[in-house]
């Protein structure tokens, strides 16, 4: 019977499934996917977790709820960096511990640390370490590892193209539009992992879509252009996400296409704090582009959350038609 490997649909989720997916199935192993997030396994997140955890660490406690009597193996990576001389947030390496230590009764976790801080070649010897758990052939794993990185370039070169990653993910491309004179270009900029959970974003893609909005996010953007742009910033940017973040958000307010940029960020993340007043200073400095902030936690109340969208979309589209483009907050 093949072994089963459970993956939270959570955090690098929506960048990394489909090198996971691949290269345990290449290993002969059977991929389970926790559910899409709903209200209890956002409740059950926040009751295993401290307060001062934030959203994103919550709804991983939740998603791991969810899948843990399902599964064989627990794949929860220690990663520490994915980019040379940079890092991501501290919590990613911490999490297989924190789950051991709130959730009992779990299945062995694969916690392999995934390092590439130093040199990319870090990369396979976290592969090698991974694939072990399914077979000691070195060969069928580098192998796997291969077909694994063909199909992630495959779904990185869609993403590229314009299509979301969670549409790629879901297969999902039709969305029902409504009918305007203007289409408009608004860019969504926040962590993968919160931008792309319906739940947790309060759907806030599909509320875009529906406003005849496309939407342009960080992930669309070539590494290339992204890296030009962040040599801007007067030191070295270590957090990979600040790096793309800012290095994106300059070139969008260079294309002189974008009606409006949005940045979506989770209650109490340190690196949003300060990433997104960067962006927005940058901004209000360079450019007369609209500009909104918009925190999510875990409440869920959308209230509050579809009044300012509304709100900045009729603003934006008022200004476009009535005010010769007058800076927004002017």
């Amino acid at each position: 019977m093949n072994k089963k490997v459970g993956i939270p649909r959570a955090l690098f989720y929506y960048q990394y499934y489909p090198l996971w997916k691949v290269f345990f199935e290449e290993l002969g192993a059977e991929v389970v996917l926790s559910d899409n997030t709903t209200k209890k396994i956002m409740d059950d997140g926040v009751k295993l977790t401290v307060d001062q955890a934030c959203l994103p660490v919550k709804l991983f406690h939740g998603h791991v709820l969810n899948i843990k009597d399902k599964v064989d193996y627990l794949f929860i990576p220690r990663l520490t960096s994915v980019s040379k001389n940079e890092y991501i947030c501290p919590k990613f390496g911490g999490l297989p511990d924190m789950v051991r230590n709130t959730i009992k009764d779990i299945p062995q976790i694969i916690d392999t640390e995934i390092n590439l801080r130093k040199s990319d070649k870090k990369a396979l010897e976290a592969v090698l370490e991974i694939g072990k758990f399914f077979t000691q052939d070195v060969r069928r794993i580098k192998n796997a590892y291969k077909k694994a990185l063909e199909n992630y370039y495959e779904f990185r070169n869609k993403v590229k193209g314009g299509t979301l990653p969670c549409d790629i993910l879901d297969k999902k491309f039709n969305v029902i539009r409504k009918n305007s004179k203007r289409r408009l270009n608004i860019a969504l900029i926040g962590h993968a992992y919160n931008i792309y959970d319906k739940y947790s974003s309060m759907n806030i893609i599909d509320k875009l879509k529906k406003n005849d909005i496309d939407i342009i996010t960080i992930d669309m953007i070539d590494d290339g252009i992204i890296n030009e742009n962040a040599k801007h910033l007067n030191k070295q940017m270590f957090w990979n996400y600040g790096r793309k973040a800012i290095g994106g958000a300059t070139y969008l307010i260079e294309r002189g296409d974008i009606d409006g940029i949005i940045c979506l960020m989770a209650f109490g993340c340190g690196i949003d704090s300060f990433v997104c007043d960067l962006i927005e200073r940058k901004i209000r400095k360079n450019s007369k582009i609209p500009f909104i902030v918009l925190n999510i936690d875990e409440h869920s109340g959308e209230a509050g959350m579809n009044t300012r969208l509304e709100a900045f979309i009729d603003m934006i589209r008022w200004r476009n038609r009535d005010e010769n483009n007058l800076p927004a907050y002017g």
